[in-house]
């Protein structure tokens, strides 16, 4: 008892927390159990919790402890109390988290260590047979992130696909497993779809006229659109310069929002960027022009000038930090290079004696099994992280390919 007690002031004092104050424990990990729910292990590092207590956590929200359990073995037993430097599992606390701190009372605690956030280095596509089953898979995965921070639930609404990201591809196939062994979900998994775009690679000026003669009232709007290109990143800019009134000012917006319509999808399958479209002329009828007809002609507007401005195909470019130790670098170099990376430089790992980090830009398409092969060639500790950089022109067969892939689907 004395060496125990003397392990939990040690703690205290190495956190920074008061000897006195209200009980505080600290969640370092959760659980989801078949009957029990939620389950949060914590230790505590002051005073005494007792079943039914109010706890509060960082957030300022009240949890009350529905049941207090001690550890023997793997086994839980039922207890009364948790007291000061124990470990014991709290029931039903569900606005706590892995990491948080939490105490007895209204007053939200300090919290007597950041949370880490873990960066995913490898990410699945998730294929649900059912459309309906969304809802169930991502209520699973929920829980199985909420004991596992290390795994990270997205959704990609642009692909259309749910993702689950993780440390590796071992990680992931075990997280798949326990989906379906313990909340009976059964999906599917494939490598992501990569965010292409297109672009254009020469102005184009194009006349677009939407005409509709129906019962009553007909549709007409005419415009005079000039497209030209713009630097990688500026993204699209809409401009007018129309002259005497030809496109009256109050359908300026209609034809912008039609261009941005048909900006979602270029000749080659994939969303438009880096363009302006500049509204210079054009013609409207007293009775017959309305918003809906401007948006129509401005979406035929760029259809056309999309094909007329030779398009091109855009790849993202990710920016990677690679971490290894200093004898295994030039090893990860080379899986880089075998990737069509770009190597920026080297230099060593901050708080990392022994080690260096590598910098580099890679495709995004060409990430797939990264950590896998970068982490057989650094005897399994190798690691890295990986943001969005730029887009960069794709040509040759590789472009080709992907273009001739994805139109059948579009």
């Amino acid at each position: 008892f004395r060496h125990e007690a003397a392990g939990i002031a040690a703690t205290r004092a190495r956190l920074g927390i008061a000897a006195e104050g209200p009980p505080l424990a600290h969640a370092i990990r959760t659980l989801h159990t078949a009957h029990g729910g939620k389950v949060t292990v914590a230790r505590v590092l002051r005073g005494t919790f007792s079943e039914g207590a109010t706890v509060t956590g960082p957030s300022g929200a009240e949890d009350r402890i529905a049941g207090l359990s001690k550890f023997v073995g793997a086994s839980l037993a039922r207890s009364q109390r948790a007291a000061d430097g124990e470990t014991a599992a709290f029931a039903k606390l569900e606005r706590i988290a892995t990491g948080d701190a939490f105490a007895e009372g209204k007053a939200a605690p300090a919290q007597p260590s950041p949370r880490r956030a873990v960066p995913p280095v490898h990410a699945v596509a998730l294929d649900v047979k059912d459309r309906k089953d969304e809802v169930r898979v991502a209520a699973a995965i929920a829980k199985l992130a909420d004991e596992d921070p290390g795994l990270v639930l997205l959704n990609d609404a642009e692909a259309g696909e749910l993702r689950l990201a993780g440390r590796g591809e071992m990680h992931l196939r075990v997280a798949l497993e326990r989906l379906d062994s313990r909340y009976g979900v059964s999906v599917g998994a494939r490598k992501p779809s990569v965010a292409y775009r297109e672009s254009i690679r020469d102005p184009a000026h194009v006349r677009a006229r939407h005409k509709k003669q129906t019962g009553g009232h007909g549709q007409f709007a005419d415009v005079v659109v000039d497209f030209r290109p713009l630097a990688r990143g500026e993204g699209f800019r809409f401009e007018e310069a129309v002259h005497g009134g030809a496109v009256p000012r109050q359908y300026f917006s209609s034809v912008e929002a039609g261009v941005r319509d048909g900006l979602g999808k270029g000749p080659l399958g994939f969303p438009v960027v880096d363009l302006a479209a500049t509204l210079v002329d054009g013609s409207h009828h007293p009775v017959d022009s309305s918003d809906m007809a401007f948006r129509a002609a401005g979406r035929l507007a760029v259809s056309e000038a999309l094909v007329k401005a030779r398009p091109i195909l855009l790849e993202p470019i990710l920016a990677l930090d690679v971490h290894a130790p200093s004898e295994t670098i030039s090893r990860a170099s080379q899986i880089v290079s075998g990737r069509r990376g770009q190597i920026l430089g080297f230099e060593p790992r901050e708080g990392w004696e022994g080690w260096d980090t590598l910098r580099a830009l890679v495709p995004e398409s060409e990430m797939e099994g990264f950590v896998v092969e970068l982490r057989s060639a650094t005897a399994g500790v190798g690691d890295y992280s990986a943001r969005f950089d730029h887009l960069a022109e794709l040509v040759g067969k590789a472009a080709d390919a992907i273009v001739a892939h994805r139109r059948p689907a579009g």
